[in-house]
């Protein structure tokens, strides 16, 4: 078979999920041929969603006889499979967990024609003519420590009808013991490591994506940071995401030399290096901001493209996580305002309050929306899931925006108490005799919620109520 010249670059999906193949324009005349066997900017830009997968190592395989065989092999990295001289068979097997385990896909490749195989999909080929030239890159440099996972090439399950019988060819011994597909570990997704995992919204996302071998939770004494060894602390290539909720919150203690110093170290230099970390790693980092990276002056709620202008330390140090987290190809920053997770918070200060016969002063100057922690976590799995764009996201609870003022006054009428013992004063006046620091709030903490343009969550009864009944 003759390769096709003169073909344009399409690109077309398999029932296998994320394998893709690509026909490749190639041109030739009487001396030869020529292609673009890689292209980036062309290949991900098809419309099929072909990763700028960064390889970082390109293999060949030189075949000299028809009929050579190998696979079938799942590797813990990507590949760009493609020929420069010849022609094979190709089969591959989705070796991954999931529905599609098992689910099998064959072709034919010459030199116009490619095909991208993700990590965990099992590669097979055999060569239809002599002095094949088979060559691959990959994302991810080969190290005899990664996590492979293998098929039997005759595995009956699967069925592949390979065009040469299979005893009749030469096939490594190490190939013909591989295990049947009834045997196959299947191979797991990428790890997600989870930090800060013993605070409120560390918490609320172990509860959302719950205990697995490949998700990560880890503590401040489990994973430092702010350790010049951290590039070196774990094989970053078998992670897919990291969810930073490690942060550092007291607003106001921040605002002391001390505190200010703790405030960069977490919010700061421990986001640059899980940015560069990501960065290097092909990692999707999911950061979560704060309203406080505004001043709160604006007339009307914040969009996601408004300049950061912060007030205090805290916002300071926020709006510089925020930059660094934009480099990072593969990002999503969550705009979040007024947090309330598991644990000591507003709600559930107002509600002991009423019920211990205590009549609040309470700050009416400041406007915004409260954002859950499990409503968070909710949002980063719905846009890991079903791989949004890339990109900043407000994510509050939906509704008109109130007061500091107008929520205690209805945690008090839902606790069966006269809101009426709620008192609203300025901000002024609530830390006229503050015995320390007081950073400096923003007034407005509305963030905007667009239809299908932000991940917004209601705020109805029931879920104000979890918190005050808790």
């Amino acid at each position: 078979m003759a390769t096709a010249f003169g073909k344009t670059l399409t690109t077309t999906e398999t029932p296998i999920p994320g394998l893709i193949v690509l026909d490749l324009p190639v041109h030739g005349d009487s001396r030869g041929w020529f292609k673009e066997n890689w292209q980036r900017e062309k290949m991900t830009a098809t419309g099929i969603d072909l990763p700028d997968f960064g390889p970082v190592q390109n293999n060949i395989s030189f075949n000299d006889a028809v009929g050579t065989t190998r696979g079938i092999h799942a590797e813990p990295w990507d590949k760009y499979v493609s020929v420069a001289t010849g022609r094979i068979f190709g089969a591959w097997v989705d070796l991954r967990e999931g529905d599609t385990f098992g689910a099998v896909y064959t072709t034919e490749i010459d030199p116009s024609k490619a095909i991208f195989v993700p990590r965990g999909v099992g590669n097979s080929y055999q060569t239809l003519e002599p002095d094949t030239a088979y060559t691959y890159l990959v994302n991810d440099h080969w190290s005899p420590t990664a996590t492979y996972t293998f098929l039997n090439l005759a595995d009956e399950t699967v069925g592949i009808d390979w065009p040469i019988p299979l005893d009749t060819v030469e096939i490594s011994d190490k190939d013909k013991n591989h295990p049947r597909l009834v045997d196959v570990v299947p191979m797991p997704p990428k790890k997600i490591l989870v930090t800060g995992a013993n605070g409120q919204l560390g918490r609320a996302l172990r509860a959302e994506f719950g205990d697995h071998p490949w998700i990560e939770y880890a503590t401040r004494g489990d994973l430092d940071l702010t350790s010049p060894d951290l590039p070196t602390a774990r094989r970053w290539r078998d992670y897919g995401t990291i969810i930073n909720a490690a942060a550092y919150t007291k607003v106001d203690t921040a605002e002391t030399p001390e505190g200010r110093t703790h405030a960069w170290a977490a919010n700061v230099t421990a986001v640059a290096a899980l940015a560069r970390i990501a960065a290097d790693n092909g990692i999707t980092l999911v950061h979560v901001s704060s309203d406080y990276v505004f001043d709160g002056t604006k007339e009307g709620a914040y969009t996601p493209e408004d300049p950061l202008c912060p007030l205090g330390v805290y916002g300071q140090t926020k709006a510089a996580g925020d930059a660094i987290v934009s480099s990072v190809p593969r990002h999503y920053i969550l705009r979040t305002s007024w947090v309330i997770g598991d644990g000591n918070n507003f709600v559930r200060t107002m509600a002991s309050l009423a019920e211990r016969g205590i009549n609040p002063r309470v700050v009416n100057d400041q406007t915004g929306r409260l954002t859950f922690t499990t409503d968070i976590a909710t949002t980063i799995r719905t846009l890991l899931e079903s791989r949004a764009a890339y990109g900043v996201y407000n994510v509050t609870s939906a509704g008109d925006p109130v007061s500091w003022y107008d929520i205690a006054r209805e945690v008090y009428r839902m606790t069966g108490h006269d809101p009426a013992r709620v008192t609203g004063v300025t901000t002024e006046e609530y830390f006229a005799d503050a015995a320390g620091p007081v950073a400096p709030r923003p007034r407005n903490s509305v963030l905007e919620l667009g239809d299908g343009t932000y991940v917004c969550a209601p705020l109805g009864p029931d879920r104000l109520r979890e918190y005050v009944t808790a």
